[in-house]
């Protein structure tokens, strides 16, 4: 599978050629890759098949590849395609040049929170997805976020998923995993726990550390830290709107039953209505739209300066139905925002 180019230069993984290492791990290493045959960028996972099967790896291997053949969407690494050769594994996944989000807090410190909003509705409606499709990715974390040159949040690293097939006959999950300051009570008392509400709770941890810039539970010693998760005994700093600390206290609430209602609420945030600003006049505005809907499958109708696209498709919640209309704003009054 892997050859030498003619200048003995590159190597070669059939239509990939390799280049930098963009990250090394015990089990694999990340290389940056070009396709010759479309001069794209991609990134491909190299496995070492020997360490995999002695560290009895191979079942999560499988699943993570299965997950990832799951799942389209535009907040998710896409896998592009899976090969293989005696002694590797490799998985060609998109490639994105932001780096990890993990990073620019690490850099920045903490984010401002109309920022933080925008990454955290990003990530609800790539997991809401993720579950839509019998996915629970059970290790959302900064680290595990990615962010590509426009500065859109990917969803990475799908080792700890979970599918369908995993739930048992009590309906619930059974594995512990993931990264301790970032799991769910429920997770770690062995009692058995809902996929999604684990994940939701991960969402929460990370919106708090987005904007605080420092971890909600955390303490070196690992009894200590489970008891602060168990009682969520964790503070808001001041500077959190009151609409932040009452989204935040809600997400990370002991009680399963609490965060299902929230994770509802959060999809309608998501939802809401989106305006932008432009100097361009209306009905210039209104071509480019439809311009740009025609290819992408979608019937376009027109009342005056009104228009809704609908989809042609079916999708897993019905056809995809867009409506738009011009107004007049002044500018001054989005100078701030809320979860709310």
């Amino acid at each position: 599978m892997a050859a030498r180019t003619s200048a003995g230069t590159r190597t070669r993984v059939g239509k990939y050629e390799l280049g930098r290492t963009l990250g090394e791990g015990t089990f694999a290493k990340v290389k940056f890759a070009r396709n010759i045959e479309t001069e794209q960028n991609v990134a491909i996972k190299i496995l070492d098949k020997e360490k995999v099967l002695k560290h009895k790896m191979i079942g999560q291997i499988k699943r993570e590849i299965s997950t990832m053949k799951l799942i389209r969407h535009p907040n998710v690494i896409h896998m592009y395609e899976v090969m293989a050769s005696k002694t590797k594994i490799y998985i060609v996944l998109e490639f994105v040049t932001g780096g990890e989000l993990f990073d620019k807090i690490a850099s920045r410190g903490r984010l401002k929170e109309d920022e933080a909003r925008k990454y955290f509705q990003q990530l609800i409606n790539a997991v809401d997805y993720c579950h839509s499709r019998g996915v629970y990715h059970r290790d959302l974390k900064p680290e595990n976020l990615l962010l590509d040159a426009n500065g859109v949040l990917k969803i990475s690293d799908f080792g700890l998923s979970a599918l369908p097939q995993q739930v048992r006959e009590d309906g619930l999950l059974h594995t512990t995993c993931g990264t301790p300051n970032y799991v769910a009570p429920e997770v770690i008392n062995n009692k058995g726990y809902d996929g999604a509400r684990a994940d939701l709770w991960s969402c929460g941890v990370i919106l708090f550390v987005l904007m605080a810039g420092y971890l909600p539970f955390e303490d070196s010693n690992l009894t200590a830290l489970y008891k602060k998760i168990f009682k969520a005994d964790f503070n808001c700093p001041p500077w959190f709107s009151s609409s932040a600390k009452k989204l935040i206290k809600r997400i990370l609430d002991p009680n399963p039953l609490t965060i299902i209602r929230v994770f509802h609420y959060l999809l309608g945030l998501v939802k809401r209505e989106t305006r932008f600003t432009s100097k361009c006049p209306a009905n210039e505005i209104i071509s480019k739209i439809e311009e740009a809907a025609m290819p992408l499958g979608f019937d376009v109708k027109k009342n005056n300066y009104k228009m809704k696209l609908l989809g042609e498709k079916t999708g897993r919640k019905g056809h995809l139905a867009v409506t738009t209309e011009p107004c007049l704003f002044p500018i001054s009054d989005f100078s701030g925002g809320s979860f709310t």
